[in-house]
């Protein structure tokens, strides 16, 4: 009877199992970062002169205020004229006081009258590089030939890169962890098996390929975006002196120590481990050497955790201390707790990773493992759930960011994708009670039985001398020996099942941790919002006209509508104002009267009245509006639609 060996290519597909994880978090790294450049998390929150201000006299210096902590250079902050020549000393002046974060830079004196064009660029507190650029004027707007930037710090092809290597570090960090926890805690056996040992192995290189990139990268990242100034050692020397420098190479460093606990884990303690037994029993007759040698291997793994979760936690502290929980609030609280969330996301989706591994390449895996990882998975959702409540009230702040802004919706998706992760790992946990309960099932009898051992025999195998021909019946038996494998492997339908659900899972966990590694690139909602309050007032853009609509209800017939009003340029000086009131339906609604008035609260200016003229029905017009300074202006339109019935709407508007 000839048997018929599955394809080398199936074969060759099987075997890439194991990589599967890491190389869909890639993927997914890519096409997250390929979106675009990662939000910054510190936001310019003031400047003095303010955007689109028009100032009579030349300012002294112009100064930013942030949201965080930033670093800054003496080149960070530019002034140029409308020609294009700066016009700033070029020294940064350090102006940060308790809370306040303020940076500025002096002026030449003398400026002529004209358009100013400040840009300015720095790192936040949490490694993100961030920039931007606005105008002022002196004495009156002109012409300028400075054409504001309108790429972003941390983008294009290097941000590109910088990005995919956090994506990798990430999904490094949670195999090399969860894999090593999974067979320490769970399947001390899976020391001596090549699938996991590859797992793990190819999870450190990825992280410090990934490590060294970022290293090396972070120079260009965060200054001129181009990829040969990550040859210039001047500028690797000044990363090596910031915060995010010296936690890479803290990074780079605990690897070398990970490199010698994988050392160990796959070398000694895989022998003790096939001598003992993978739950600590003696293999050989001899009860008090039996007794001996489990003492040992449990020395071994007493030694081996200690200094496992000493590394882990350590790698897990180079984020910490680098990224979001480093600023903020509480930062004294949010590191510990990152640490902890980042440890319990490694153990539950690493080692998630390393069971499906077992699951479709180990036969041998033994219930009990499964179990062990099902309460390994339970204590680590305990530790999510926690840590992460207090991480999403830190960086959200307040139900209007949840789901007004990118990072409280990025936090929405994040807490589907875990309670669907969560109701998966539940059927897994049913599959795994099934498995308990159920016998051992035996390989399905194919065919007649027959003794098919004698088939691998190197003995019983006459090796032809052509090369291709031994190669091929050499390419034959693995294939059999893999088929004969697959076949024990899925004779049992509740392990069967358990892989299914645990694939499952994988697939989920791997979406999870991309979704979790653009929360950490992204502005965070109390930032949001805190940048978001400073514009709310900011309708005005310089040189285009102010342009709201505000619905309003008088009472009466005919009293509901909304009033439209423009103003133009919408700057200090003269102004044309038009208003236009129309009807539910949206046509021309002819009132008996409308009045505007403007206010300056801040200056304790106005309010100033106006009556603007009927042009047409339900337009109104006036010219000549003077606004004397610049600032957040409140604009009054009173609507009066009969004798007895009026109300009167705001608007707050930014005047520059």
């Amino acid at each position: 009877m000839t048997a018929i060996a599955p394809s080398p290519a199936r074969v060759r597909a099987a075997a890439l199992l194991p990589r599967l994880a890491l190389v869909l978090a890639v993927l997914l790294a890519a096409l997250f970062t390929a979106a675009g450049p990662a939000t910054a998390h510190a936001a310019l929150t003031a400047s003095d002169p303010k955007e689109g201000a028009v100032v009579a006299t030349a300012p002294a210096q112009v100064t930013l205020s942030f949201s965080e902590q930033v670093a800054m250079g003496d080149d960070s902050i530019r002034v140029m004229d409308p020609q294009g020549r700066r016009v700033d000393t070029g020294e940064l002046r350090d102006m940060c006081s308790g809370s306040t974060i303020r940076y500025g830079t002096a002026l030449h004196s003398g400026l002529p009258d004209g358009t100013y064009t400040v840009a300015w660029q720095a790192v936040s507190a949490d490694s993100h590089p961030v920039s931007g650029a606005f105008t002022f004027s002196i004495g009156a707007p002109s012409a300028t030939s400075v054409a504001l930037p309108t790429g972003q710090a941390g983008g294009g092809p290097v941000g590109i890169v910088y990005g995919i290597a956090r994506y990798a570090a990430y999904a490094g960090f949670t195999v090399l962890v969860g894999g090593a926890a999974f067979i320490l805690l769970c399947w001390r056996r899976g020391a001596a098996q090549r699938p996991l040992q590859k797992l793990v192995v190819r999870a450190w290189v990825t992280l410090t390929a990934a490590t060294l990139a970022m290293l090396v990268l972070r120079n260009p990242y965060t200054g001129s975006g181009k990829f040969a100034d990550a040859l210039d050692l001047d500028g690797l020397k000044a990363v090596l002196e910031t915060k995010p420098g010296a936690s890479l190479v803290s990074r780079l460093l605990l690897l070398g120590a990970a490199a010698l606990f994988i050392a160990v884990l796959f070398g000694a303690f895989a022998r003790r481990t096939a001598e003992t037994g993978d739950i600590g029993k003696g293999k050989n007759g001899d009860k008090d050497k039996g007794q001996a040698a489990d003492k040992e291997a449990n020395d071994l793994l007493f030694g081996l955790g200690t200094g496992g979760a000493v590394v882990a936690g350590g790698i897990a502290a180079t984020w910490a201390l680098s990224e979001h929980a480093s600023t903020g609030v509480q930062p004294g609280i949010a590191m510990p707790a990152d640490i902890l969330h980042l440890l319990a996301v490694a153990a539950w989706l690493g080692g998630l990773t390393a069971l499906l591994v077992a699951l479709h390449k180990v036969p041998g895996i033994e219930r009990e493992a499964v179990q062990r990882f099902s309460r390994v998975a339970f204590v680590s959702v305990l530790v999510l759930t926690v840590t992460g409540i207090y991480q999403s009230w830190r960086q959200v702040g307040s139900w209007s960011a949840l789901t007004g802004t990118s990072y409280g919706q990025l936090l929405l998706l994040k807490v589907g994708l875990v309670a669907a992760l969560v109701g998966i790992a539940y059927v897994s946990r049913s599959w795994t009670a099934r498995l308990t309960d159920a016998p051992a099932a035996k390989p399905a009898k194919v065919g007649r039985q027959r003794d098919v051992s004698r088939e691998t025999q190197p003995a019983a195998v006459t090796v032809p001398d052509d090369p291709k021909r031994a190669a091929q019946l050499a390419r034959q038996r693995a294939a059999r020996e893999n088929a004969r494998e697959k076949q024990v492997r899925d004779a049992d339908p509740n392990r069967a099942g358990l892989r299914r659900s645990v694939l499952a899972e994988a697939g989920v966990a791997v979406v999870l941790l991309a979704v979790t590694t653009v929360l950490t690139g992204t502005e965070p909602g109390r930032t949001a919002e805190q940048t978001s309050s400073r514009d709310s007032a900011a309708t005005a853009v310089p040189n285009r006209a102010i342009k709201i609509t505000l619905p309003f209800d008088s009472g009466g017939e005919n009293g509901k509508g909304s009033v439209r009003v423009e103003l133009d340029p919408g700057r200090v000086g003269a102004n044309s104002l038009h208003v236009w009131v129309d009807d539910p339906e949206g046509k021309p609604l002819d009132i008996p009267e409308i009045k505007v008035a403007f206010t300056l609260s801040a200056k304790d200016i106005g309010p100033l009245p106006l009556i603007p003229e009927r042009a047409a029905p339900g337009h109104w017009s006036a010219s000549g509006v003077q606004l004397p300074l610049s600032g957040e202006w409140r604009i009054d339109v009173t609507v009066r639609t009969s004798d007895i019935d009026q109300t009167t709407v705001q608007k707050t508007v930014k005047i520059g």
